[in-house]
């Protein structure tokens, strides 16, 4: 690997930010400008980067987490953005990144963990990570006594609302204690700035945001960001419409509802890794889908 140099938390240096940003692009369609630009890549997202003669030819980011599981607080690593230029790839560097990361990080977390694709199932627990399936939860409103009701649901726009929904990212409220990331307002922004933009929407009456989607009868619940506790009933009565059949919530609820299971779902697209000394993850769960890096 003396060929190639080793660099990490360059997140100040314009140069190898453009080419880490250009490899995103290429590998996953991501384009992190307009989340580094407004000032969101902060110190907990650490990218580590073979670099020859100045461009990232290969990644693996760790982001530092805070997680409350089952009411303990823990210290995540989770590890993304790993990708390899095309022209530089059978060559173990994305190995050599992975083994540089857990020997940098073995003693200051509790745990680490990754989302990995179809693509590289295999690739991973080489390493000691173990797959652990998450649960869908979902609640089926024919069985639901809940009754939509008429009130304003405003859509918000990364443009005209960013004060909002910068306010709401820093001071959100942790609904579940069953497991929660907090301090997730850099991450809460990428959802907002690159995943979701078109998908935000806020109650004002209820001092909620929502990060939802329909179609066909699915009403997709991405996040549910307050500034104090909801009463979900109220919530969903707001939200739902008379052609919406199903809810399905990507995250953990703390609530119970007549109608709603917790169906553990294998998803060879986004499939969990961890890497811990104890079972920390058991049951039915879900980690919040806007705190994947």
């Amino acid at each position: 690997m003396e060929k190639y140099k080793l660099v990490s938390d360059y997140r100040h240096d314009d140069r190898l930010k453009e080419s880490f940003n250009d490899l995103a692009i290429k590998t996953f369609g991501l384009d992190f400008r307009d989340w580094y630009n407004k000032g969101y890549w902060n110190d907990q997202y650490i990218p580590y980067s073979f670099v020859q003669e100045g461009k990232v030819i290969a990644n693996a980011s760790v982001y530092k987490m805070s997680i409350r599981i089952n009411g303990e607080q823990l210290k995540g690593i989770q590890i993304g953005t790993v990708m390899t230029d095309e022209h530089y790839r059978h060559q173990g560097l994305a190995k050599q990144l992975m083994l540089h990361i857990m020997k940098e990080y073995e003693g200051a977390c509790d745990f680490m963990y990754l989302f990995a694709n179809e693509t590289v199932l295999d690739f991973y627990p080489k390493f000691g990570f173990t797959r652990i399936h998450e649960s869908e939860f979902s609640l089926d409103l024919t069985a639901s006594p809940i009754q939509r009701q008429q009130t304003s649901v405003q859509q918000l726009t990364v443009e005209q609302d960013l004060a909002l929904l910068e306010d709401y990212a820093k001071n959100r409220y942790i609904h579940s204690s069953m497991i929660a990331v907090e301090q997730n307002e850099s991450l809460l922004m990428f959802y907002c700035t690159l995943v979701f933009p078109h998908a935000i929407y806020y109650l004002e009456e209820l001092e909620t945001i929502v990060f939802m989607e329909e179609e066909e009868g699915v009403l997709n619940i991405f996040d549910i960001i307050s500034l104090q506790p909801i009463h979900i009933e109220e919530l969903l009565a707001n939200i739902v419409k008379d052609s919406t059949q199903k809810v399905v919530f990507y995250f953990t609820p703390e609530f119970t509802l007549n109608g709603m299971t917790a169906t553990i779902q294998p998803n060879d697209d986004d499939a969990l890794f961890v890497l811990s000394k104890k079972a920390i993850l058991q049951g039915n769960f879900m980690f919040p889908l806007t705190s994947h890096c």
